[in-house]
């Protein structure tokens, strides 16, 4: 039976409905009524057979009381047609099915189920007020406590340091091509003064998130992430998104109002982490980075390592041609170079390091690619450089041929450094086992990190932490799509390695 708030009487429709409330719901068959908002829905897939389980929902009810539904997939063509995010509905019998244990969405202990005799219909003109959202935020060190656990999901909120290894300094540029490429979007964000921590939005959620961010006229900062599972990847905490998850910016939501309020009269907190030294790398071995890949992980990661340079990989190309511009590999017109991705046509080639070179540590053996600005800390030349210098010293005979590996790579030899190598899909997907080197340091220096230049300098994001709904609702407004990110062009496997003989 329905009860009202006070639990003690039943409560009625003006149709005479029996209306239950959602702390009344209670495992078994229910031919009572739920009248709620339906905050969020999604698919949920079994990710080993590659089947729809159903459509799991997100629901709240007048009293603010959140609850998981359910739709099998036999009933969600029934049910679909009529289901809108925010929409208010009354849903006439069901089922209470004890909630899942892992990946859970809500504090209650029973999901609403859609049986066969269920009706859901729109709720029309309720005199009853319903909350838009709830969340659940928790902190760093209750993230960290519950790592690997594959308990409940947790919201977390906090400011953008990072995106894409980008500062929020300058305008970061999100390539949606590129991002679709790698289906994730990494974030770190710093929730009040606690740690940094990373953050990966992947698929749907990426997809949200560039959507969104080139929305802000003004960069935004606050950024809110609903159900978020804790990972453990190379030793350091990691939040990655689920199917439910939710992205919300500045102005979205009142929990961001309020933290982009906060962060305004708390300027002094986006100085309190250097964000060259937030994203510190793992180390690992040779060996342990391919048991990661071989473990069956499906996330690309970056990881450091000390390896000696064995030789150079003879039968490659050491460069390729770029566009000048957005630095994506050169294709070849009828009488020019063009770039696919600016679309340009008759454009400037740039050679740049793609330099296949063998390595070793004491567990294992390696490709690995030299790419860039790599290329240029392994060596101290431009590949341009070094590409002029042949043609100049050769004249009319080079302009034919490719040049060769230069001294200044094979001199590398015997050298030990640290190097910054990302695990891509490539190699998660077994189609390469080589490893592309995104930075390179001495022995002597200290620890990389992923951001690619200075400290982080909050004067620009001090300028944009104006308080005030008034403040979030101005700078919300359509932006066109930022282009072009660098791209690393394509990369064959690579042949094998030869020993150079070179005279002592």
């Amino acid at each position: 039976m329905a009860f009202k708030p006070n639990g003690k009487s039943p409560v009625t429709s003006d149709h005479d409905d029996k209306i239950m409330l959602f702390r009344d719901v209670t495992p078994g068959p229910h031919e009572t009524q739920l009248r709620f908002r339906l905050i969020h829905f999604w698919e949920a897939w079994n990710p080993l057979k590659k089947t729809l389980i159903g459509i799991e929902m997100l629901l709240i009810d007048e009293e603010g009381s959140v609850i998981q539904g359910f739709i099998s997939p036999s009933r969600i063509e029934r049910h679909l047609s009529k289901m809108k995010p925010g929409s208010l509905y009354k849903l006439n019998n069901f089922y209470g099915s004890s909630n899942k244990t892992m990946y859970r969405v809500s504090d209650h202990a029973v999901t609403v189920s859609f049986s066969w005799n269920s009706e859901l219909s729109v709720l029309e003109d309720s005199p009853t007020p319903f909350e838009e959202d709830r969340f659940r935020f928790h902190s760093f060190e209750e993230f960290q406590a519950g790592c690997d656990s594959k308990g409940d999901l947790y919201d977390v909120l906090g400011h953008m340091k990072l995106v894409n290894g980008q500062c929020l300094t300058g305008t970061p540029v999100l390539d949606e091509v590129d991002i679709a490429r790698a289906r994730h979007v990494l974030v770190h964000v710093q929730s009040y003064d606690g740690p940094v921590v990373k953050l990966y939005l992947w698929d749907q959620a990426a997809r949200d998130f560039c959507k969104k961010f080139k929305s802000y006229e003004r960069t935004p900062t606050v950024l809110l992430v609903t159900t978020v599972n804790t990972k453990s990847l190379g030793g350091t905490l990691a939040l990655t998104t689920m199917s439910s998850s939710r992205v919300f910016m500045d102005c979205d939501v009142q929990p961001t109002v309020d933290y982009f309020s906060w962060l305004g009269s708390n300027p002094q907190s986006a100085e309190l982490v250097n964000a060259e030294v937030v994203t510190k790398r793992e180390t690992l071995t040779i060996g342990e980075i391919f048991s990661y890949i071989r473990d069956g992980s499906n996330k690309e990661a970056f990881f450091e390592c000390t390896a000696t340079i064995d030789d150079v990989v003879h039968g490659s190309t050491w460069y390729y041609i770029s566009c000048s511009g957005c630095h994506t590999k050169a294709t070849k017109g009828p009488t020019s170079l063009m770039c696919s991705k600016c679309g340009k046509v008759n454009i400037s080639g740039v050679p740049q390091y793609r330099a296949q070179i063998s390595v070793y540590d004491n567990s294992e053996q390696a490709v690995f690619v030299l790419l860039g600005d790599a290329g240029f800390e392994l060596t101290g030349k431009h590949a341009a450089e070094l590409v002029s210098s042949y043609f100049e010293a050769n004249g009319d005979q080079g302009v034919t041929q490719e040049v060769p590996f230069p001294e200044a790579l094979i001199s590398t030899i015997g050298q030990k450094h640290n190097f910054c190598v990302k695990v891509t899909q490539h190699n998660l997907d077994g189609k390469s086992r080589s490893l592309t080197v995104t930075k390179i340091l001495p022995m002597e220096s200290p620890p990389v990190t992923e951001a690619s230049g200075g400290n982080y300098n909050p004067t620009t994001l001090e300028e944009g932490f104006e308080t005030g709904t008034k403040v979030c609702e101005a700078s919300k407004i359509s932006g066109d799509s930022a282009e072009g990110s660098k791209s690393n062009g394509d990369m064959d496997e690579m042949g094998k390695a030869k020993r150079l003989k070179r005279g002592v």
